[in-house]
C-alpha cells in the first residue's frame, strides 16, 4: 500500500496553516490582477462613459486592501477544505493522493452556488455563461489549491511558505506582464477594438429623443429645442441629488469637437438649467446622455430616439 494511505488525514493542513494559507492567498491575488487586466481590456470594446476615469486610480489601494480580505477568506473557506477533502478522497478510493482530486473537489464547489442561481432564476438562466462560470471558477479554486498542495507532499523536499510566496511573486509577475502584452496586441491587431461613440451631425440630431418616461427633447432645424417632462439633475448642499421637472422651448448647439468623446449638445431654456448633454450609443441607435451626481459614479440620463425605459447605470 503507498505511503500516502492513512498517513495524516488533516494534520498535513493543520501543521503547515501559515504556509498553506501565504501561498493560496498570493495566488488569487494574482488571479484577481489578472482577472481585472482582462476585464479593462474586454470593457475597451464595451460602452461605458465613466470607466475612464483617472479618479478610478485613486481607489487602488483600498481595492487591494478588500481584494487581500477576500483572498484570505476564500483562502480559509474554500481552498483549505477542498484540499483537505481532496487528500481524503485520495487516500480513500485511490489510496494515495493525486492532483487531479483538487479539480474534481473544486468543480463540485463551484457548482452548488451555480446551482442554487439556477434554481433561483426558475430554470430559464442562459446556459453559456452558466457554462463559463463553471469553468472559469472552478479554474480560479483549483489553481491556489494546486499550488498550495506542494507544501503538502510528504515524499517531495520541503518548501518553505516564503519560498513559496516568491516563487508566485516571481511566475505571478510574469503571468501579469505577458496578460498585458497580449492585451495590447489583442487592441493594436484590432482583435479587441476599442469602442468610440457614433459621430453625430446637425441633421442627426433633428428629431425627437425621449426618455421612454414621458420626458422628451424636440430638436428643430432652425436650433430651436422643445423640452417636455425632462428631468433636470442638480446637487443640494448635502451632495443629494435634486431632480426637477423642465418643460420650456429654447434653443441648442452641435460641437463636434476633437474627437468623438468630445462632442456634446448645449441647451438653453429659460427657467431650466442643465449640464451640456454628451454622445453614446452605437451608429444605428445613438443616444445622448447627461450625468447624474458625480461623473465618477457613471450614473447616466439617457435619451434615444427608440420609447426605451430611461436607465441609470453603474460601471
Amino acid at each position: 500500500m503507498s505511503t500516502w494511505a492513512g498517513r495524516r488525514p488533516l494534520s498535513g493542513v493543520r501543521d503547515r496553516f501559515g504556509a498553506v494559507l501565504l501561498a493560496s492567498t498570493s495566488m488569487l491575488g494574482v488571479e484577481a490582477v489578472i482577472g481585472m487586466i482582462v476585464r479593462f481590456f474586454l470593457g475597451l470594446a464595451q460602452e461605458n462613459p465613466g470607466g475612464h476615469s483617472s479618479m478610478a486610480v485613486l481607489f487602488l489601494p483600498f481595492v487591494a486592501v478588500a481584494g487581500a480580505m477576500v483572498s484570505l477568506v476564500v483562502s480559509m473557506g474554500l481552498v483549505m477544505p477542498v484540499l483537505a477533502l481532496a487528500g481524503w478522497l485520495g487516500r480513500r478510493f485511490s489510496e494515495r493522493e493525486v492532483w487531479w482530486w483538487v479539480p474534481s473537489v473544486a468543480a463540485v464547489a463551484v457548482t452548488a452556488p451555480l446551482a442554487a442561481w439556477y434554481v433561483a432564476s426558475g430554470g430559464r438562466p442562459d446556459l453559456l455563461p452558466g457554462v463559463w462560470g463553471w469553468l472559469m471558477g472552478t479554474a480560479a479554486l483549483s489553481a491556489p489549491a494546486l499550488v498550495a498542495r506542494r507544501l503538502l507532499l510528504p515524499d517531495r523536499r520541503t518548501v518553505t511558505g516564503g519560498a513559496m510566496f516568491g516563487r508566485i511573486a516571481l511566475y505571478g509577475t510574469l503571468a501579469v506582464v505577458t496578460t498585458v502584452l497580449l492585451g495590447g496586441i489583442a487592441v493594436y491587431s484590432g482583435l479587441v477594438e476599442e469602442y468610440r461613440p457614433p459621430r453625430l451631425s446637425g441633421e442627426r440630431i433633428v428629431g425627437t429623443w425621449t426618455d421612454g418616461q414621458g420626458g422628451t427633447l424636440v430638436f428643430a432645424p432652425d436650433g430651436t429645442v422643445t423640452a417636455t417632462g425632462l428631468n433636470t439633475y442638480s446637487l443640494d448642499d448635502d451632495f443629494n441629488d435634486v431632480v426637477r421637472d423642465c418643460t420650456a422651448a429654447g434653443s441648442w448647439k452641435y460641437d463636434a469637437g476633437d474627437s468623438p468623446w468630445a462632442q456634446a449638445i448645449t441647451l438653453s431654456f429659460d427657467g431650466c438649467s442643465m449640464a451640456d448633454w454628451n454622445v453614446g450609443g452605437t451608429p444605428d441607435r445613438p443616444t445622448m446622455y447627461v450625468y447624474i451626481g458625480d461623473p465618477d459614479s457613471s450614473n447616466l440620463y439617457t435619451l434615444t430616439r427608440t420609447a426605451v425605459t430611461a436607465r441609470t447605470r453603474t460601471a
